[in-house]
């Protein structure tokens, strides 16, 4: 897990296993970078352990984001990614949310979640208990409903329409860049 070092997510689960007995850390598949589950009730503990361990130093948290998987059961996941910067690595955490079930703010840990949690609580309805702000960020205030869910009602219904291709002879465009050319001309 060095600075030239590949992070796998087994090495990730290893350590934080070390540092936290009894945690139910899962390893995930993944085509890009080390990807882990961990429980919603000891993420702000294991997010503590990834900022702070020098294994790790997970000092940046560029994103949360969320999954909708209906009509699988927890439905949603909410992801993290975190970057540490002096040892050129990336990680992903993943928890599994159900409907109705809250997530514990990492704000704390990092406070820049402050404004994508509320994106997430806005879009997927998840909540982050703990947080201090959690009101509508992307959608107007008076919006029902959150629309990145999958049971969400699509009330636009229009007919799909296609356009043919605007085809004029070599005749008409010069005309058209002649006229343009006089319009710029006369209007500067």
């Amino acid at each position: 897990m060095s600075a030239t070092g590949s992070l796998t997510a087994a090495a990730v689960a290893e350590t934080l296993l070390a540092r936290l007995p009894g945690l139910a850390c899962e390893v995930a598949s993944s085509v890009d970078f080390a990807t882990v589950y961990l429980p919603a009730d000891r993420l702000v503990e294991a997010c503590v352990v990834l900022r702070d361990d020098p294994a790790f130093r997970f000092t940046v948290l560029i994103e949360v984001t969320a999954a909708d998987y209906l009509p699988r059961v927890p439905r949603f996941e909410v992801v993290y990614h975190f970057l540490s910067i002096p040892n050129r690595q990336r990680l992903r955490v993943k928890v599994r949310v159900g409907i109705g079930e809250a997530v514990p703010t990492v704000k704390g840990v990092w406070p820049a979640a402050g404004w994508p949690e509320r994106e997430v609580w806005d879009m997927f309805g998840i909540v982050f208990d703990g947080h201090d702000d959690l009101r509508r960020l992307l959608t107007p205030d008076d919006w029902e409903g959150h629309p990145a869910r999958k049971d969400y009602p699509v009330q636009i219904r229009k007919t799909t329409e296609t356009y043919q291709p605007l085809e004029v002879s070599e005749a008409e465009f010069r005309a058209n860049l002649e006229r343009d050319r006089v319009r710029r001309t006369t209007q500067g």
